[in-house]
């Protein structure tokens, strides 16, 4: 199936990405990159993007021995990084680095173990000045809420 065609030009709008267009947008590597594909992407509006947890994963060796969860600061981390993609991806984005820097209103509901294939829907809420950004995200696992919250991210120069 064709991806649609991108409303000002005849080129396709990208509706996904795999680890390697991520790679390519993202500065994160092993052991903090934390999204495997983009699964859906609406351009200047959200991302989804999916994590397979595995138990391979190194926060696991101490978090927690004999009962492995992935701690929420990662899930807030890899909810961040489908932000990124948003981010990395708008027409006003002339370079630079996001950074995440700061959360709001963060709950986590359920557990997320070995296994686990986390989705994450990311939302663009606000983008001012070329500089600042703010975004709604939440992390699911089995159509079950995980963790959400407000994500907020400027760019700084590199």
């Amino acid at each position: 199936m064709a991806e649609p065609a991108h409303p000002n030009t005849s080129e396709p709008v990208k509706t996904t990405f795999n680890l390697q267009e991520i790679h390519k947008l993202l500065p994160h590597r092993y052991p903090f990159a934390l999204v495997d594909k983009i699964i859906d992407f609406v351009p200047g509006e959200k991302a989804v993007g999916l994590k397979n947890v595995t138990f391979n994963e190194p926060f696991f060796q101490g978090h927690f021995p004999g009962h492995p969860l992935m701690p929420g600061v990662m899930i807030i981390e890899a909810m961040a990084q489908v932000g990124g993609i948003i981010l990395t991806q708008l027409p006003e984005y002339n370079g630079g680095l996001f950074v995440f820097t700061g959360i709001d209103g963060a709950k986590f509901r359920q557990q997320v173990v070995p296994g686990d294939q986390l989705i994450m829907t990311v939302e663009l809420q606000s983008f001012k000045r070329r500089r600042f950004a703010k975004m709604h995200a939440r992390a699911e696992v089995d159509g079950q809420l995980a963790a959400a919250g407000d994500l907020t991210f400027a760019l700084v120069e590199v």
